[in-house]
């Protein structure tokens, strides 16, 4: 039987989103943004801020990333997915295709910059998933507060500084064996900012097993044991 991944609609929805990211020249969109790259990561200015300045730059999962992300949601049988950074909703597609082949329930997911979530509403719609995605906007230490009793995943791939505190926002829903998937975490943004996450995640204490794999900019996956 096809996946839902394999769908007209869903596949040319992707190949339509992903084109689109290959092709921009991020240097310049950063640049434009007022952030340069290959310097010091703007530690002033608030996620509010850095938001509305790059509401244009598509920044997501890479397609590896995403078919990674849609075999590990099917092989943990998550049926409740919750998602720190829709941008314009490659990694959500992804997610809810799975959660969909799943027989699964919902994909919550949260996005800060209101035009950003607009058109992912429309990507959602274009291919046929949005019935299973709810998309909240605004600050997701907020949004996500409100959860079902039990979350089989979390993707945390939204601003780099606010991972920690997002994953003690939803770690109270996450279940035994439940896999928290972890993006870019290979970037190096010159302030150090996956020190206190890794610290966490690392220390048995807190109930996690972990390992980096090398796709795209690194990938985290941290199975919550405990």
């Amino acid at each position: 039987m096809p996946s839902t991944l394999e769908s007209d609609a869903v596949a040319a929805t992707l190949e339509r989103l992903l084109t689109a990211e290959d092709k921009q020249d991020l240097a310049a969109e950063w640049a434009a943004a007022g952030v340069d790259l290959g310097g010091e990561f703007p530690a002033d200015m608030s996620a509010a801020e850095m938001a509305e300045r790059t509401k244009d730059i598509i920044m997501s999962v890479s397609r590896k990333g995403g078919e990674l992300l849609y075999l590990l949601t099917r092989a943990v049988k998550a049926r409740t997915v919750v998602e720190f950074g829709t941008s314009f909703g490659i990694s959500t597609l992804y997610l809810a295709a799975a959660v969909r082949d799943n027989g699964g329930e919902r994909v919550i997911t949260t996005e800060l910059q209101q035009d950003k979530a607009r058109k992912a509403t429309e990507n959602f719609a274009a291919a046929g998933l949005g019935d299973l995605i709810d998309l909240r906007l605004g600050d997701a230490r907020e949004t996500l507060r409100e959860l079902p009793e039990q979350v089989d995943l979390l993707l945390l791939d939204g601003w780099l500084d606010l991972r920690l505190p997002i994953l003690r926002v939803v770690e109270p829903r996450l279940r035994p064996g439940a896999l928290v998937v972890i993006d870019d975490v290979d970037l190096d943004i010159g302030r150090g900012v996956y020190a206190e996450f890794r610290d966490y995640i690392s220390d048995p204490a807190n109930g996690y097993l972990s390992v980096t794999i090398p796709v795209h900019q690194g990938v985290q996956l941290a199975l919550k044991v405990g």
